[in-house]
């Protein structure tokens, strides 16, 4: 009886597939990079939206829809291919570009990001899920690192493209145009090149020694010393960005700044983001990850809180370079974390959660920033989402342990 050789993991024995999913997550963050500049501003303009709350309302459809997919496909998992659900994804951004190109009124542009949610959700999700089987346990902290980084720097790119696209052409829906292409694009290399890596799993759990959770959501959401922090802070990092999303290019609009100088300003903080996560990944590898996980949050708090003080256009920068810093940080590191604590079979469940309630802070800082914004004014808000961030850090910093997975079992909670 002949055997099929057992698939092995690392980055050098699966190279192809390594990048080619990298380049997959760079499609991913592109979709949602067109966004980031120009949406707020063309509630505006286009629709005549004038209040922070209704124009914040396409974040909270955007995150409610990406952090359900996250939680919808850590169940699916278990039914279907890592593979399908990818092309699953894709599927669901084809019409994004479409809705937003053509849209008649505010309620197409909530569609769009709908669906543009459980794209991220299913898509992303899946990739890093796959990125982790391919590489095994060596090199997890920098294959993160490069997915995030490819990510990432896509959305500070197409950021910066979108606002260039609507400075020079005077129209705000051209700005959307490229997402045809990408769209297509991830639809074809899911469908045609992406190979599942379901062997890979396979290979992995078998030498496994990291114990299974008795209750893979109680556990990830807050009861396990490690993987509750790493929630918590998950979520706090989804509620800043969520803020900077909604609220950043309207204070600087407010400023006085041009469309091409929003643009850049957007778009610094997740290039910075993105590039710097080639470093942190690598990092984790090397360096204590709970040390990198406080850091980048008390990093990140600074820089938000900074916003506030500031409208010199080099302090701005300096600012959102910080933030994305602190993001770089804390990013790669959530899902080393997450994997190293979790047994490979249940390893796309735990992230599923985790990234469920880390993208749910998309929709408490979309509603807290709108709500906040329109009493106090937004940039009080990006001071509030500052300190509440450098909070987490604290917590993080008292709760969290630096004991190797098979051991941090003994220090969790025993309430259920």
């Amino acid at each position: 009886m002949r055997h099929t050789p057992r698939a092995k993991t690392g980055l050098r024995e699966n190279a192809a597939q390594f990048w080619l999913l990298m380049l997959m997550t760079g499609f991913i963050g592109s979709m949602v990079g067109l966004e980031r500049a120009v949406l707020p501003k063309f509630a505006e303009t286009t629709f005549g939206l004038n209040t922070h709350s209704a124009i914040l309302s396409f974040i909270v459809a955007f995150g409610l829809a990406k952090s359900l997919a996250n939680l919808v496909m850590g169940q699916l998992s278990v039914r279907f291919t890592r593979k399908q659900l990818l092309l699953a994804g894709w599927l669901f951004a084809l019409p994004v570009p479409w809705l937003l190109i053509y849209a008649q009124n505010w309620w197409w542009v909530i569609g769009a990001n709908l669906l543009l949610g459980v794209n991220q959700g299913l898509a992303w999700t899946s990739s890093i899920v796959m990125t982790i089987d391919l590489v095994g346990e060596k090199n997890r902290g920098m294959a993160m690192g490069i997915n995030e980084f490819a990510g990432y720097l896509a959305v500070g790119l197409a950021s910066f493209l979108a606002g260039y696209i609507a400075s020079t052409t005077g129209e705000i829906t051209f700005a959307f145009v490229p997402g045809l292409i990408f769209s297509l694009a991830g639809i074809l290399l899911a469908k045609f090149v992406v190979r599942d890596t379901k062997a890979h799993v396979q290979a992995e759990a078998a030498i496994s020694k990291v114990p299974f959770l008795a209750s893979v959501w109680k556990d990830t959401t807050w009861r396990h010393i490690n993987l509750g922090p790493v929630t918590l802070n998950g979520f706090v990092t989804k509620i800043n960005d969520g803020a900077l999303w909604g609220l950043l290019p309207l204070v600087l609009a407010a400023k006085g700044y041009s469309m091409v100088e929003i643009g850049l300003l957007a778009g610094i903080y997740p290039a910075v983001w993105g590039i710097g996560q080639l470093f942190t990944g690598k990092m984790g590898d090397s360096y204590s990850r709970k040390l990198l996980l406080c850091l980048g949050m008390l990093l990140q708090g600074v820089g938000i809180a900074a916003l506030f003080f500031t409208s010199l256009f080099t302090l701005m920068l300096l600012s959102l370079a910080t933030v994305g810093i602190g993001t770089a940080l804390v990013y790669p590191t959530f899902l080393t974390l997450v994997a190293d604590n979790t047994h490979p079979v249940q390893r796309s469940q735990s992230l599923g959660i985790f990234r469920f309630w880390r993208d749910f802070g998309y929709v408490a800082g979309a509603l807290a920033a709108g709500y906040f914004s329109d009493n106090f004014g937004a940039e009080v808000v990006l001071l509030g989402s500052g300190l509440v961030t450098i909070g987490a850090c604290v917590f993080s910093a008292v709760r969290m342990c630096q004991h190797p997975v098979t051991d941090v079992a003994q220090h969790q909670s025993r309430n259920a």
